[in-house]
């Protein structure tokens, strides 16, 4: 059977791979996907099951049902004071459809796109599919995780089209600082490239921290978001992109014929999620920092581990460097001989090596008996 060769370029998820070896193990504690254990917030649900029996049932506009557009515009308006137009939205499968789609819109056979390392791993196999060529930049645990301006300079070429990025991130938790978004918005004016600014996470913060928007520093960005995991939706599959027109028409012509239109009772939800009491989001964000200073504090106790705080997103990463084993062979040895299932960092890219990534969006008694399960384990070696 003939199969296009770009889909050969394409890794299977190696974090769902590890979750499904994972499910046939009894008694796993599962600190692998990332993906909150609250359930969706009552007054979500009750939207969604109003519009069904209220018979809203029916396809919406390619680009999405406007008041859930104009809810998002005046979302940007309340936090960043951004001039945001319903006009500028488009509703997506999850942030998922949202970046693929800006691959498939933006960037032509050959173009280079700049891609962290290590970090979320749909960025290089959307290069593949959109038959870009994916450019990694290294991030290093002793400058947080941040990008620096040196590693990016000194892989631009005449063929970058692209400049990706996500914060909080995702695997690493941490953040950007505010001389960041200048540095990143330079480089990008300076060479005329796309800014990508996946902001999957950018309710779920801690320490009193607050991120900016690269809307109000680059004009040519194109933001990435979704309600997943700030509201608990992720199998409700709402996403958007936030760009201007001239680059958001290409991604609809992709996507009115990819998706057409989004779930029109799962919008009604949407539409009531942006609309409402925020405090739903200020509570999980509550219990993510709880948990978060339990883990951490867990991980830096373990036998020659060691973890650095994450300001954001609900995951960490720690280094495991000094244990002597591969992220994989941990991975391995913490499954087989503990039941807990962590995600190795070179899932993320090669600079993951040495890391493994822990999330806790499950249950903080979970966390506190995986903990003790993986000390128990480590110190039987």
């Amino acid at each position: 059977m003939m199969v296009a060769e770009r889909v050969k370029l394409v890794v299977p998820s190696k974090i769902r791979e590890l979750s499904e070896r994972a499910s046939k193990i009894e008694n796993v504690i599962s600190l692998g996907i990332g993906e909150p254990d609250f359930d969706t917030p009552v007054h979500i649900k009750e939207a969604a099951k109003k519009a069904l029996d209220h018979g809203n049932t029916h396809y919406t506009e390619n680009q999405g049902m406007f008041k859930v557009r104009k809810a998002i515009s005046e979302r940007y308006a309340n936090l960043f004071s951004c001039d945001v137009h319903p006009q500028n939205v488009l509703l997506t499968a999850g942030a998922y459809e949202a970046v693929y789609l800006a691959f498939m819109a933006l960037l032509n056979k050959g173009d280079e796109v700049l891609i962290p390392d290590p970090t979320f791993l749909c960025y290089e196999n959307d290069a593949y599919m959109s038959e870009s060529v994916p450019v990694r930049f290294p991030l290093f645990e002793e400058d947080s995780f941040r990008p620096s301006q040196d590693e990016i300079l000194e892989r631009i070429t005449q063929k970058t089209r692209m400049l990706v990025l996500n914060y909080p991130s995702n695997p690493t938790g941490a953040v950007l600082e505010k001389q960041d978004y200048k540095m990143i918005s330079d480089i990008c004016e300076d060479h005329n490239l796309y800014l990508l600014a996946d902001d999957t996470y950018e309710d779920i913060v801690f320490d009193g921290y607050k991120p900016e928007c690269f809307l109000n520093h680059y004009e040519k960005t194109i933001i990435t978001n979704s309600l997943s995991k700030n509201y608990a939706m992720t199998g409700w599959r709402v996403g958007f992109v936030v760009t201007e027109k001239e680059m958001l028409t290409p991604m609809l012509r992709i996507h009115q014929y990819a998706v057409a239109c989004l779930n029109t009772p799962a919008l009604e939800g949407a539409y009531t999620a942006l609309t409402s009491s925020q405090q739903c989001v200020s509570d999980m964000v509550k219990e993510y920092e709880r948990r978060r200073n339990l883990i951490v504090n867990g991980l830096n106790n373990l036998p020659n581990i060691s973890c650095i705080n994450p300001k954001g997103t609900f995951y960490c990463f720690a280094n495991i460097t000094e244990t002597g084993m591969t992220s994989r062979e941990f991975s391995d040895f913490i499954l087989d001989n503990a039941k807990v299932v962590v995600v190795p960092g070179d899932a993320f890219g090669d600079r993951g090596e040495g890391f493994v990534r822990c999330s806790f969006a499950t249950d903080y008694k979970k966390i506190e008996e995986g903990l003790e399960r993986m000390k128990k384990a480590l110190e039987s070696i």
